[in-house]
């Protein structure tokens, strides 16, 4: 089996560079972040505080999180353009922290996993959830490079956006996923770092895909 851990804060471009692997590679992309993101989308929705583990809980019981073709669908209902946001960058942070929920995720990540080969995403894919990955990365890049990344991708989709917002967002997020005691961001220990400031996209995915073939001998 292929299974390839992405890893690292957000705005380093985990998502966009993992669903070019997953098309180069036949790989089933599995974006973990985005199923905190549909949880942390559900509790505004519904009014839930994010800390409240009761209330969190029986959320859980009756939600359903499933990936269609890329697109996140929660209860049913696609929500891959509304998970995207600043609120609920920040509302899936802190539904992050909570052990049951990361149990859930990590739960169905590793089913997925192992059942296809997979490049799956996250903050701590390498580390925890699946620490026999063949392939784990550890992306990085500077918190202004990072905040540019965001701003534009915004405002490309239609959307305000306000640059010292989002840098002064995506640095309390790096300080809250890192501090946190459940699965905190970090990097495993045999995870390839690669720091993505200074490139483009295509340089980007060159590099990742470079790493899977130098690890298992696999071409794109």
């Amino acid at each position: 089996m292929l299974r390839v851990a992405i890893d690292g804060p957000g705005g380093t471009g985990k998502s966009t560079i993992a669903k070019a692997i997953a098309v180069r590679f036949g790989l089933e992309y599995i974006d973990t972040g985005a199923m905190y993101r549909a949880l942390g989308l559900k509790a505004r929705r519904n009014g839930i505080d994010e800390s409240d583990a009761d209330a969190v809980k029986k959320m859980l019981d009756v939600t359903s999180i499933d990936f269609v073709s890329g697109h996140t669908h929660l209860d049913g209902e696609d929500v891959s353009g509304l998970i995207r946001t600043n609120e609920i960058s920040m509302a899936a942070s802190n539904i992050s922290k909570l052990a049951i929920v990361r149990a859930k995720v990590d739960e169905v990540s590793r089913y997925l996993a192992s059942t296809k080969d997979v490049v799956m995403e996250g903050r701590d894919i390498g580390a925890t959830v699946i620490p026999d990955a063949e392939v784990k990365i550890f992306m990085t890049a500077s918190p202004d490079v990072r905040a540019k990344r965001r701003y534009e991708q915004l405002l490309a989709a239609g959307k305000e956006a306000d640059y010292d917002t989002i840098f002064n967002e995506i640095q309390a997020r790096d300080y809250q996923d890192s501090h946190r005691e459940v699965s905190p961001l970090r990097a495993a220990d045999d995870a390839v770092f690669l720091d993505t400031s200074d490139m483009s996209i295509e340089e980007n995915i060159d590099a990742v895909a470079d790493i899977i073939t130098a690890k298992t001998g696999r071409s794109a």
